[in-house]
């Protein structure tokens, strides 16, 4: 359910968390490969379509380089007739005037990282048939491929004096169990004898691994060394982790990395992940979140190690509690002279979402989470804070160009660039247009920001969006947007599902509440959803919408309820408690039993934490919580409802849509179902993306403008 790492893992890609900012890996056509790039796409109307949102390039990693004047960055493109994507890369001088495509005859070329020279850029590339690394000089030219695997690599690492590269490979699942009859060559059935035999959208017969390899300068060793060799555990991390989970030690001898080494029921019930130091000379490995003699255990989430440029410490993110995945994100340092640890964010009551090291290594720069933005912030060594950007958008990934931050940045009325910060003034300077032919076509739409008192006396920020061309003087529809996680920050995301802009475009005023239990309003705010799914965060979402539907431009007999996975969830249950609020629901990949969804997902960590264990268990916080499924107040359903959902979302199984679609239809309420056989618990693929807006926009209109 929860994408909280999203950020972390997947850059780019906000959720977010509700939001689907996670893009899917190259899926080329082979046919026609050039027609898969920046779209002409006009739009008369001034308005945003489906169409126009998978026209956009989307832009992925990116690159500084050494002597900070330079970025290379990749950018993926998708073809609707061909349902396909396409990744290349770009390269452009730090101010953002000069850009240039360095591959565009690619195939799938990703991950650009820079040769310590700054005269090489390496590169994944599928030209071979597999994923490798490649190299190619600034111009795009000589280009080379350096590494010669059986497998696919899905990432990499050089390290700092460019004689190792750390890779990610995936090894077979030695705890899968294979059986196999010959006179049954073609039975297809798997046999699991323990927990997380399926993870996200696929079955783990193979996990990730990273290897050491040796590099001369011109090619890379086909010897390569699996540090976790034997191991049955997954690094990085499954499902969001990626190269962020390692880092290398400026003298180039150790690798930290990210691992959580438990399996089956013991993993689907514990978040302890570890950092661990990879000694690449003895090959030893030892655990610095639970030395020995060490009262701090770090006994949750613990992920993304880097190393300061000085050497003398390290830092990563970490979560304090085992089994609680939405606890508070804090950044923690170890000097690795002394050996201790601690956190540098106290008194940053939120999560700390990516971070680097100052150049000095005497301070740290982090995104947080912080009032629906996340913004930039610096925190010395002694954890003294200080906001460095605090603009409304959404920061999602820094780097270092000399004395200034590169950052990938997005809002809810504009998709990814990159921008270059002052942290002296805090001032941001836009560096790439990627769609600006796009955007340029846009009329404007007005984001505001408002504060909404609650049932219990406190107050909720809640951002309300308006459609082009606003006038107060007419009446419009809303829609109540329902937050997924379910503590993921209704921030300044940008999606190409969730997607505030389009929806404002179709005319529609969104009401989007930063309900009880969303972080960036402090801990206790954060907390007071587990245990209490049907409580507060519900009054504050008919708060929400309440209180913004008293005003005179919005039509209070046309409202709409959406939301997906904890927004489905809720959309579900405000179905049996609106008192006849809405008009029209919308739920996607939303939980409907949760009996049933306790017994079904992967992740139990999840819902031990937040539904308080199994059903089974008679106790306040199981009793309440389960007393409070949406499927147990069906007979006052009475209100249109389309059920969207995925079936290789193993989190949150379709049967849930399934089982609230063919209950409102043995109830007699109006409803439809769309189910997407090859998507997970987003919708990945351009032309099931166009169909899900579609469907979604089709469905809106019926019942909130059926004069039209």
């Amino acid at each position: 359910m929860s994408i909280k790492s999203l950020f972390n893992k997947t850059i780019l890609i906000l959720s977010i968390m509700t939001s689907s900012f996670a893009t899917e890996g190259c899926t080329e056509s082979k046919e026609n490969q050039s027609y898969i790039g920046k779209s002409d796409i006009q739009l008369p109307d001034g308005r945003l379509t489906p169409e126009a949102l998978w026209a956009m390039g989307r832009i992925g990693s990116w690159s500084v380089s050494p002597d900070g004047s330079m970025i290379a960055y990749d950018v993926a493109y998708y073809s609707i007739p061909q349902n396909a994507s396409r990744h290349v890369i770009y390269i452009t001088n730090a101010e953002g005037t000069e850009q240039k495509l360095l591959t565009p005859n690619a195939d799938c070329d990703s991950s650009p990282a820079w040769s310590n020279d700054g005269k090489h850029i390496y590169f994944l590339s599928s030209k071979s048939g597999t994923s490798q690394i490649w190299q190619m000089d600034i111009n795009g030219g000589s280009r080379k491929q350096l590494s010669a695997a059986s497998k696919d690599i899905d990432g990499f690492l050089f390290s700092p004096d460019g004689s190792k590269v750390l890779i990610i490979m995936n090894v077979d699942n030695p705890l899968v169990k294979v059986t196999q009859y010959e006179d049954l060559p073609k039975a297809s059935g798997r046999i699991a004898d323990d927990m997380m035999y399926r993870h996200w959208d696929s079955w783990v017969d193979a996990i990730p691994h990273p290897f050491i390899a040796l590099f001369n300068g011109k090619t890379i060793s086909g010897q390569a060394t699996d540090i976790i060799d034997g191991e049955p555990y997954e690094s990085p991390m499954l499902p969001f982790g990626g190269i962020e989970q390692f880092s290398w030690s400026p003298d180039s001898r150790t690798i930290a990395y990210t691992c959580r080494k438990k399996t089956g029921i013991e993993y689907a019930r514990s978040t302890d992940s570890d950092i661990y130091l990879y000694d690449t000379d003895n090959r030893t490995t030892t655990n610095i979140c639970k030395l020995e003699g060490d009262t701090d255990r770090n006994l949750g989430y613990d992920t993304n190690p880097l190393y300061s440029p000085d050497g003398k410490y390290i830092a990563w993110q970490s979560m304090e509690r085992d089994g609680y995945e939405s606890d508070r994100n804090r950044l923690y340092v170890m000097n690795l002279a002394t050996g201790r640890k601690y956190s540098v964010s106290e008194s940053f009551d939120s999560n700390v979402e990516t971070f680097v090291w100052s150049p000095q290594s005497t301070s740290l720069y982090f995104v947080g989470a912080w009032h629906g933005k996340l913004s930039v912030f610096n925190a010395d060594l002694q954890g003294m804070l200080k906001t460095i950007n605090d603009e409304t958008c959404d920061y999602i990934s820094l780097a270092w160009a000399g004395e200034r931050l590169i950052a990938a940045r997005q809002s809810m009325t504009n998709a990814t660039e990159l921008y270059s910060i002052n942290v002296n003034l805090g001032l941001a300077e836009r560096i790439t247009h990627e769609n600006d032919h796009i955007f340029s076509q846009l009329e404007e739409v007005k984001v505001e920001e408002r504060w909404i008192p609650t049932t219990d006396g406190k107050q909720m920020l809640t951002w309300i969006i308006y459609p082009p061309h606003f006038n107060p003087d007419k009446q419009y529809p809303a829609l109540l947007f329902c937050e997924g996680g379910p503590q993921s920050i209704v921030s300044q995301f940008w999606s190409y599902r969730w997607n505030m802009r389009i929806m404002a475009d179709h005319d529609y005023i969104i009401v989007a509440p930063n309900r009880r239990g969303l972080p960036g309003f402090g801990s206790s705010w954060n907390e007071e959803i587990s245990g209490d799914y049907g409580g507060q965060c519900m009054s504050d979402l008919l708060t929400a919408i309440d209180q913004v539907s008293k005003d005179p431009y919005i039509d209070s007999d046309r409202l709409g309820c959406v939301g997906a996975s904890f927004g489905g969830f809720s959309v579900y249950w405000l179905a049996g408690h609106h008192d006849k609020r809405f008009k029209a629901f919308i739920a996607h990949d939303g939980i409907f039993n949760l009996s049933q969804q306790y017994v079904e997902t992967e992740e139990l960590w999840f819902t031990d934490w937040d539904l308080g264990g199994p059903y089974w268990l008679k106790n306040t916080i199981t009793e309440r919580s389960y007393s409070t499924s949406p499927h147990l107040f069906v007979d006052k359903w009475d209100t249109p409802i389309l059920c969207i959902h995925g079936e290789k979302d193993y989190r949150i199984l379709y049967s849930q849509a399934i089982s609230a679609f063919n209950a409102a239809q043995l109830r007699g309420v109006p409803a439809e179902l769309l189910l997407f056989p090859d998507e997970n618990h987003w919708v990945l693929k351009p032309q099931n993306g166009i169909l899900w807006q579609r469907t979604y926009f089709s469905w809106l209109e019926k019942w909130l403008k059926p004069q039209q």
